[in-house]
């Protein structure tokens, strides 16, 4: 059955045993849950690739580059306090095979225009940064709140995710970072249903 036909409960419920199929993200998952960042999720490629493996019976943490950690913390804008966090993760994270990339999503408004070449308004929210991803598909987030509580952020749902599609999510993100990562992901996961970017744009002020 198609997870798009599944009960809302049901869809989350398969979210939650593909993630378990990878037990380098529950690792990453379980620690980064002992920082007690505030507002933190771990989002993107890390989640909806290890769901694409499982879905194309490929090892759960086939092709997963790194593995992203948001929180928001607006206390303090300095990358002096990001570094400390980064600092932090890696002595919680430095043992596994994986790279957890760590970033403070009040700050990120202050080095965005000068990576990608255009403006970012400040974020309200890890909410609202993972809400900007180029790709729908990427706008999910997962963190584990308590014993085994699992709070679950997906602002377009999951049937995409989960039926290979990768869809535009024209605002923040420029076009060529969106086409950028789709040619990698084809590349890996060349069953990928990519829809266009679309021709006429809209661009938030």
């Amino acid at each position: 059955m198609r997870i798009s036909r599944l009960p809302v409960t049901e869809q989350l419920e398969a979210l939650r045993t593909a993630l378990r199929r990878n037990e380098l993200l529950m690792e990453v998952l379980d620690r980064a849950a002992t920082l007690a960042l505030p507002g933190w999720y771990l989002t993107a490629g890390c989640l909806f690739q290890t769901v694409w493996n499982v879905v194309t019976n490929r090892p759960p943490s086939e092709g997963i580059k790194d593995y992203d950690l948001f929180y928001f913390d607006g206390s303090d804008l300095s990358w002096e306090a990001e570094n400390e966090v980064i600092q932090a993760g890696n002595r919680v994270f430095g043992d596994l095979p994986a790279v957890v990339e760590i970033r403070n999503e009040a700050r990120v408004h202050l080095w965005y225009e000068d990576h990608f070449g255009v403006p970012c308004p400040p974020y309200p929210s890890t909410e609202a940064a993972i809400d900007s991803f180029a790709a729908t598909t990427c706008c999910l987030g997962v963190r584990l709140d308590g014993d085994d509580q699992w709070r679950i952020y997906a602002p377009h749902g999951l049937a995409d995710v989960f039926n290979l599609v990768v869809r535009p999510n024209p605002g923040q993100a420029p076009r060529d970072v969106y086409e950028t990562k789709i040619r990698r992901w084809r590349e890996q996961w060349p069953g990928l249903t990519v829809l266009p970017w679309p021709e006429n744009e809209l661009h938030l002020p």
